[in-house]
């Protein structure tokens, strides 16, 4: 056992949570597409000072409310525009996270579950890298999880006073999930609770009153933009808005078609080591007990709402024809419970040590050992390799001069001997070797954001936000052809007016282009572009060929 008092978790999971989640927030650039993407339109609303229309390319982007980017912005607003601020909203909801799992593990069980839990979900893969990036979900899948607390909280409570509280809060939190990515911040809650409540044969778990006055704070909440969008603007936005969530659903988006079991790949790997702690509860049901108006929620109950919680998120994102990995890590947070729940069960001798736990984790430790030692290797030996390789851009895009010191790749090494220890250790120390095996990631993936994620944004973006950055302030046109990014939008710092004109392709490669016109592609389309007469070859760099237009009037 950590010899700090019960009192100092909190303060301790703070700390953590700063010196985790924090530094290094912009080392890189930010990635394209979500990442940029969002962080443009946080820009946009500061350019134009409109915090009301989601904008992208200074035009209606109906794709996502505007909750999150309203929190960027913010940032920006303190810290200046730039990758610090657009990924520093998720780093403050990590932390929050971290400090609530514990608040309410050791609620549900004893402080040293809740510090298992919140250690568990700073101590893997993609639960921690998530709150150290730009994009939406870190933030949406937080509330969520705390609509869905404050509604096993209602339901515990039933008909009590206490339940009316839980369910406005719950209200709350669940409209800010809505207000945040869209109608799915409410469809998760509800499909949680409706399989919950058929598990228990329809019997009443909350009452009509208390259940109106969820949803309607949820659609409070959610109406300070959806009805203020409507109230201004009328039914277009709000339609294209709803048109895009059901594309979504039923139509594979570009170069995201994946297999029906590509969420459960995604979960086992990206949230090592709590996705195998987690495996012994996955599916293990039990049913509730009768409702009791004095008994508040204990861990058993919960843990069935996480198990249909998981189910639900893991069934609907493997329906869903667009198949991205973040779609399903709202399954995290069920995940990272089961992990806590396994773990108390064995350190209480409830249950004992099962060997397949330890292979599994020893499996998927070296596995990821591996991989992280990989990933510098072939940097380092690129010339030797590209042969092997059949995709021209990937062999272009490592030719980028990058300089490796040459330990890169020591890190995935240590890491891998690091777990296997600590994984071998656990049925003698227990709470100390799992403490380990969640630090020693959380410091791997330290120390791998700082050293060699860096190297890598070098080898696959690098050198065409650098031409961006370049033209940022000049009176031209800067655009991507022959492929979809953003990058262009915030690296080049576009200002509006936007000439409309320019978001056709074949103005720009044959129109009377307004001003000096520039144009990048990459080596894969690049056949297209070279013998446009209008065309001027630049330069063709790791992988991305830039044109000038040679006329324009």
């Amino acid at each position: 056992m950590l010899k700090i008092a019960p009192r100092f978790y909190p303060l301790v999971l703070l700390f953590l949570g700063i010196l985790f989640y924090i530094p290094f927030l912009g080392r890189v650039h930010l990635f394209d597409w979500d990442e940029i993407n969002f962080a443009e339109s946080a820009r946009e609303m500061l350019v134009t000072g409109n915090f009301t229309r989601v904008q992208i390319n200074f035009e209606p982007f109906w794709e996502k409310p505007p909750l999150f980017f309203w929190m960027q912005a913010t940032a920006m607003n303190a810290f200046g525009i730039g990758e610090f601020a657009a990924r520093f909203p998720n780093a403050i909801i990590g932390i929050c996270t971290l400090v609530v799992l514990y608040l309410i593990g050791q609620r549900l069980y004893t402080p040293p579950f809740g510090l298992l839990w919140a250690m568990g979900y700073l101590g893997s893969f993609t639960p921690h890298l998530y709150f150290k990036s730009g994009i939406i979900d870190p933030t949406f899948n937080f509330f969520i999880f705390m609509g869905v607390w404050y509604l096993v909280n209602a339901v515990a409570a039933y008909s009590s006073s206490r339940a009316t509280r839980y369910s406005a809060l719950s209200g709350l939190f669940i409209g800010l999930a809505v207000l945040t990515k869209g109608p799915v911040g409410g469809l998760l809650p509800g499909l949680t609770f409706l399989i919950y409540w058929g598990l228990q044969r329809f019997r009443p778990i909350l009452s009509f009153r208390n259940g109106l006055l969820l949803a309607g704070c949820a659609l409070v909440v959610a109406s300070l933009w959806f009805g203020l969008e409507l109230a201004q603007n009328g039914w277009w936005f709000f339609q294209e808005f709803i048109d895009y969530q059901i594309r979504l659903f039923m139509t594979p988006d570009a170069g995201h078609a994946q297999p029906f079991f590509y969420h459960f790949v995604v979960v086992l790997l990206g949230c090592f080591p709590i996705s195998v702690l987690a495996i012994r509860y996955i599916t293990v049901w039990k049913a509730a007990p009768a409702s009791d108006t004095t008994e508040p929620v204990n861990g058993e109950l919960f843990r069935q709402w996480m198990v249909i919680l998981f189910w639900v998120v893991m069934i609907l994102f493997s329906i869903v024809r667009t198949k991205i990995v973040h779609y399903s890590s709202m399954a995290w947070f069920p995940v990272s419970y089961l992990a806590a729940y396994h773990l108390h069960q064995y350190l209480t001798g409830k249950i004992s040590w099962n060997r397949w736990t330890t292979i599994g984790l020893i499996v998927l430790g070296a596995i990821w050992g591996i991989l992280l030692a990989a990933v510098p290797l072939v940097g380092m030996n690129a010339p030797a390799l590209t042969p092997y390789i059949n995709d021209p851009f990937a062999v272009a895009n490592l030719q980028a001069p990058v300089y490796w010191a040459g330990w890169e790749w020591l890190i995935g090494l240590l890491y891998g001997v690091a777990i296997i220890w600590w994984i071998i250790r656990v049925p003698r120390v227990g709470f100390r070797a799992i403490t380990g095996l969640y630090l020693t990631t959380a410091v791997c993936l330290l120390i791998y954001l700082a050293q060699v994620v860096p190297k890598i944004e070098q080898y696959t973006q690098g050198t065409v936000i650098d031409f961006y950055q370049a033209k940022q302030g000049q009176n031209v046109y800067v655009e991507p052809i022959g492929y979809k990014s953003y990058a262009q939008l915030f690296y080049f710092r576009k200002t509006p007016p936007v000439n409309p004109k320019t978001r056709d392709e074949n103005y720009l490669l044959n129109g009377p282009v307004d001003k000096p016109t520039f144009l990048i592609t990459k080596i894969t389309s690049a056949e297209d572009y070279r013998y446009n007469p209008n065309l001027e070859l630049i330069s063709e760099e790791n992988g991305f060929v830039f044109f000038r237009r040679k006329v324009f009037r």
